[in-house]
């Protein structure tokens, strides 16, 4: 809150100024302030659309991109967030447009390549090797601040597609960074399910529950368990947990449609 209460803050600044002075600002301005300028509000408003993506709040976060593009129009880190209110909106033509965009002005952008990589993963499937790189694209990047979510990231996605010895590899290279980064050790507990490992898989994710806060995935993972075990009594409870926590997520959703039983 503090954040997003910060960028408002900034924005009516540069607001104020524009109304004020903004023909004699823009007179004695040389080129470089001038687009030193239009960066910092670029930037700004592209914060304050990730701030309302987070919350939800769709159709904000395009007016506040649409803000940050008209400032600096080649800005990649807006055309990411841009990709991810696409992704979203289930729009998956203009995401995958405007992840392209955000990755060709900013190649080696470490957050860009790996919300790239969650998107082809997620909605192309038959893009999995790419998606793949461009997580590793991701690890490469000395400054990148959560490689560890990365290096999950692929590791989940090769389990979708069932390489089980290369997603554990890539998830234990996420928890030798974050011994305890939550969707890696999800990740882990589910290829022991996926595997036939059930009495394994319900220990850990036992264990987990026991000692942190449940997610959507942990739940319906910890569902899926159960059922597999011939335990519906158990798998009712974890549903409950799901539908009263966690009632929007898409696996809430999931199950109340019974696409997951």
């Amino acid at each position: 809150m503090k954040k997003i209460l910060l960028a408002f803050f900034i924005v009516l600044i540069l607001w104020g100024l524009n109304a004020c002075v903004q023909q004699s600002i823009n007179d004695g301005m040389s080129d470089q302030a001038r687009a030193e300028r239009a960066h910092l509000s670029a930037k700004i408003h592209t914060e304050l659309a990730a701030e309302y993506f987070n919350r939800g709040q769709l159709e904000v976060a395009l007016e506040e991109v649409a803000e940050a593009l008209n400032a600096q129009a080649n800005y990649a880190p807006a055309y990411n967030v841009l990709g991810l209110v696409y992704m979203a909106l289930n729009e998956n033509d203009k995401a995958l447009e405007n992840f392209e965009r955000a990755i060709q002005i900013a190649p080696k952008n470490s957050e860009i390549n790996n919300n790239y990589g969650w998107f082809l993963c997620q909605r192309f499937p038959q893009r999995m090797d790419q998606a793949i790189g461009h997580f590793m694209a991701a690890t490469t990047d000395p400054l990148y601040a959560t490689p560890e979510m990365a290096f999950a990231n692929a590791g989940l996605c090769e389990i979708k597609r069932k390489n089980y010895d290369a997603a554990e590899a890539f998830l234990q290279k996420a928890l030798l960074i974050q011994s305890k980064y939550s969707p890696a050790v999800i990740g882990i507990i589910d290829i022991d399910f996926q595997r036939g490992n059930l009495v394994a898989a319900k220990s850990k994710l036992t264990d987990f529950l026991q000692n942190n806060a449940s997610t959507p995935e942990s739940l319906l993972l910890a569902i899926q368990i159960e059922q597999a075990m011939g335990d519906q009594l158990t798998a009712d409870s974890y549903i409950f947990q799901l539908q009263k926590h966690f009632p929007d997520s898409k696996e809430a959703v999931a199950i109340r449609e019974g696409k997951i039983r």
